[in-house]
């Protein structure tokens, strides 16, 4: 039987129990920098390695590491500007976030199509280290996509 007193002894402890703010934090630790650099770098151009450190640690296909000055760069942004497709199509099937530079390296000439359809001055994005859309699909010697933008006069 719940008394007046066990009642009201008790509303502190309802309280804190129903409030967010005080809940522990369920999240998980952050990635080593160390981790997400390497493999960051692994995507660059070894195939092996960024396959065998995915499976290690799954959660690492996303990350991103900051090269200074708010140059951000993904394992799949180095594979796209290093223009090798093997890596890139491997982390894009195992769920990596796909943008216009991956696009282009791979002439993917549909994606590339609709984004310019939406943004017509996408050209003038830079990818990891500054590198261009257009080094982009000349690194993956991407025909369709060179094509296409040599029509728009885009030639940096």
């Amino acid at each position: 039987m719940i008394t007046r007193r066990n009642f009201i002894t008790g509303l502190p402890i309802l309280t804190l129990a129903g409030n967010p703010a005080l809940a522990q934090d369920k999240r998980p630790d952050p990635l080593s920098i160390d981790k997400v650099k390497e493999f960051v770098r692994l995507g660059h151009g070894d195939l092996v390695g960024t396959k065998q450190m995915l499976e290690e640690t799954p959660a690492v296909l996303h990350a991103t590491y900051d090269w200074g000055n708010g140059d951000f760069e993904t394992a799949l942004g180095g594979a796209s500007h290093m223009g090798r497709k093997d890596i890139a199509e491997y982390l894009v099937g195992k769920g990596a976030r796909m943008d216009i530079f991956t696009a282009a390296m791979m002439n993917k000439i549909d994606i590339v199509k609709a984004i310019f359809a939406a943004f017509p001055d996408t050209h003038l994005c830079k990818g990891p280290h500054g590198i261009t859309l257009l080094m982009h699909a000349q690194k993956g010697e991407a025909g369709e996509v060179l094509e296409f933008l040599k029509l728009r006069n885009i030639t940096q």
